[in-house]
């Protein structure tokens, strides 16, 4: 941890003493004493957004969950990031995300490979309490290399984030509201017909759920999305925004 120019800010985690530089955030600080906490939207070298509020914390002396992505630390503040009620509230989040889209693992892509379905299996999430929605988003496959499933994307913003930030094209954004909600390209044009999409597949790389696949590849063997652990794409994105800090 780089303190240099930095207040370091002593507090407690769980009931352990921890410290960090007043610029960071609570998931920052747990992420570097091996505290972990559940997330979909937060990805290390891109921007918060607070998007898929499964990182809520408590802390003494506010009356109500925060976000630990977006929650700056202070002095002597103290935090639970695990508890029978914040396990109860990240279930019924992730069976929220599982209701309001087509989430159906046994016929999809990225079955075995989801990030969302690998926290529904490690929190412990049997079955939805929700009643399905079944919205009906159409699969855009325009793009010579790349497919789009809206009915599998869970609006994390990681594709928007990466593509603005990393790669500087800012081809996607979101349109719409509540369950109408989707991610686009260039203001609803097909994939396909983007302008100023560069092809190099970052979005797909960091999408959790397939909604963003490589067409060929994934489609038969997933190889795409392993390639996310064997060319340390995380690092790199950290490394990126680095770069991007000290040129501002």
């Amino acid at each position: 941890m780089v303190t240099t120019g930095k207040k370091v800010k002593t507090f407690i985690i769980d009931g352990k003493d921890v410290s960090g530089t007043e610029d960071q955030t609570v998931i920052e600080v747990c992420r570097e004493n091996n505290i972990e906490i559940p997330t979909l939207c937060h990805l290390e070298g891109l921007a918060e957004v607070g998007a898929c509020r499964l990182c809520l914390v408590e802390i003494k002396g506010s009356n109500k969950l925060l976000p630990a992505c977006v929650t700056k630390v202070h002095e002597g503040m103290e935090v639970i990031t695990a508890s029978e009620g914040l396990k109860k509230y990240r279930i019924k989040i992730l069976e929220l995300f599982f209701s309001e889209r087509n989430h159906i693992c046994s016929v999809c892509v990225s079955n075995g490979i989801c990030e969302l379905q690998n926290l529904a299996q490690r929190l412990g999430m049997t079955h939805v309490h929700y009643p399905y929605l079944f919205p009906k988003f159409d699969v855009d496959a325009s793009h010579e290399r790349f497919v789009l499933d809206n009915n599998r994307c869970i609006l994390c913003t990681r594709c928007v984030r990466v593509c603005d930030e990393i790669e500087g094209a800012h081809t996607w954004d979101i349109m719409g509201r509540g369950i109408e909600s989707m991610v686009i390209t260039d203001l609803n044009k097909p994939w396909g017909e983007s302008e100023s999409c560069t092809s190099c597949g970052k979005c797909v790389a960091v999408c959790p759920t397939g909604a963003l696949v490589e067409k060929y590849k994934n489609a038969v063997d997933k190889s795409f999305m392993y390639k996310k652990d064997k060319l340390k794409f995380l690092p790199y994105l950290t490394t990126m925004r680095e770069v991007k800090n000290e040129q501002s």
